[in-house]
């Protein structure tokens, strides 16, 4: 089914893997614009690549998104690459190393809080100063069933990503009136390389969260990324500040 997409220009943070690049193939396939972000130039300039070779248009940055002069220049460059900024998907992430909240580390709190919810937050900033100019707009952030729920071990990612979900829906509220939707997706445990990392370092860990997904499985990046570009869509053109979960029925138990 087509969601009327084509023409249309997307930003999607985090696209070397993941998530991320597969948002941005499934916006291609749409026919949408897509620009490309990631702190991997290799990464995602592979994206870029794959998108083109299918016959569609990407351009790549280079980004760090807690840097705010580089999303800056993504978002510029987006507008001035495309004319127009029509959805972003702001996913970059990282996971943070793993401990108990009293051994986590000043270090870890600030990278994982400037990449998880700082990045987001600057990407939100300057995306919607383009979007209130033009006068429409969809968002949708990355957050985490562990911005619903608590998660031991992950002190520093869960408030990071409870913070998403509070930006989201403060957000929404401001420019419901100005005709920019604003939504964030809560993905469980996906199959991607952050998963793959979490599985060598810490395999017990990874088959303990799998045994608690209801549905028996990871979810497969191709699954989150139809949600995204789902709430873009004019299909989705009534739901704003909503948090939606994909997670395989973990947190209805």
């Amino acid at each position: 089914m087509s969601l009327a997409h084509t023409g249309r220009v997307a930003l999607v943070t985090g696209a070397g893997s993941g998530i991320g690049r597969a948002t941005a193939l499934r916006f291609a396939r749409e026919g949408v614009r897509v620009v490309l972000a990631d702190i991997n130039s290799d990464a995602g300039e592979k994206t870029t690549a794959q998108i083109i070779a299918a016959g569609g248009k990407a351009t790549f940055t280079q980004s760090d998104v807690s840097n705010s002069i580089d999303v800056h220049r993504l978002v510029e460059t987006a507008v001035s690459t495309y004319g127009s900024l029509d959805y972003a998907h702001n996913n970059a992430g990282i996971s943070g190393a793993v401990g108990m909240t009293a051994d986590c580390s000043e270090q870890n709190w600030d990278l994982t809080h400037n990449i998880n919810l700082k990045g987001v937050w600057l990407c939100m900033k300057y995306e919607l100063q383009h979007m209130l100019k033009q006068g429409h707009g969809v968002i949708v952030n990355t957050s985490s069933v562990a911005g619903v729920v608590g998660q031991p071990g992950a002190s520093a990612y869960c408030a990071a990503k409870h913070g998403v979900v509070g930006l989201t829906k403060a957000a929404a509220l401001e420019y419901a009136k100005s005709n920019i939707r604003i939504n964030a997706i809560c993905p469980g445990l996906v199959a991607t390389a952050m998963v793959e990392k979490l599985a060598a370092d810490q395999p017990e860990l990874v088959t303990a969260l799998t045994a608690t997904i209801p549905m028996g499985r990871p979810a497969r990046p191709e699954e989150i990324a139809e949600a995204v570009v789902w709430l873009c869509s004019d299909a989705a053109s009534y739901v704003s500040g909503h948090i939606m979960m994909i997670d395989g029925a973990f947190v209805a138990q």
